[in-house]
């Protein structure tokens, strides 16, 4: 059973979005929050799977909601997906950088919500490769100051693993490029986000640009 906590300062919105859940039999709608203050104490209260995370909130913000979660070791397993009206833009960008595992838009088709949220209980960055391309781009344009340079700490294949999550592959993919298993590029990416201290494949993209491991492709 996938367990779900839903952040949005609008009930009609949180209602439709439970109504829509918990048609499905493995997924469970644990509890419900009006602004990221209460969202925060409720994901500590249930340890939610899913915390579907409304940007713009009253008391507190989802970004700042996102921020105390991924910080806080007793919620590691909950996944943060932000949801927004306004697709790509800086919110989710520093959403990501917070910790969010990836973002949808609140008019997202029923059938792709349901599959994000399982997704998301995977574990998965709920980035797809056409995502992230989009995402790369309009976080380039609008890149901050580059990040500290830490890629000592990385292999030269995990560094190559990086940069081809960054551009988009699965692990499949990444397996094919490199003409190894599946499991074995599964392996380095997870080595390179333990020693990035990324909670996902999201940051593992967003730190692959920052540090300047990748850069855009000229169209």
């Amino acid at each position: 059973m996938i367990r779900v906590l839903l952040m949005d300062d609008q009930a009609l919105i949180r209602g439709g979005f439970r109504a829509l859940l918990e048609i499905e039999d493995d997924i469970e709608v644990v509890a419900e929050a009006a602004n990221g203050e209460q969202g925060v104490a409720l994901a500590r209260e249930h340890r939610p799977d899913v915390a579907l995370v409304d940007i713009q909130m009253p008391v507190m913000d989802g970004i700042e909601a996102t921020r105390l979660i991924a910080a806080d070791e007793r919620l590691s397993g909950v996944h943060v997906v932000i949801l927004t009206n306004y697709g790509l833009d800086e919110y989710v960008f520093n959403a990501l950088r917070a910790g969010a595992c990836g973002f949808m838009v609140k008019d997202t088709e029923p059938a792709d919500l349901l599959q994000g949220v399982r997704v998301a209980a995977r574990g998965d960055a709920l980035l797809s490769p056409a995502i992230t391309r989009r995402l790369i781009a309009e976080y380039v344009a609008r890149r901050p100051e580059p990040a500290p340079q830490a890629l000592d700490v990385l292999t030269n294949r995990e560094r190559e693993v990086t940069a081809l999550v960054a551009r988009g592959l699965s692990n499949d993919e990444i397996a094919a490029r490199m003409v190894i298993s599946p499991t074995t590029a599964k392996t380095h990416v997870s080595r390179a986000m333990t020693k990035l201290r990324a909670r996902d494949r999201a940051q593992l993209v967003v730190f692959a640009y920052e540090s300047g491991l990748v850069t855009p492709r000229r169209t």
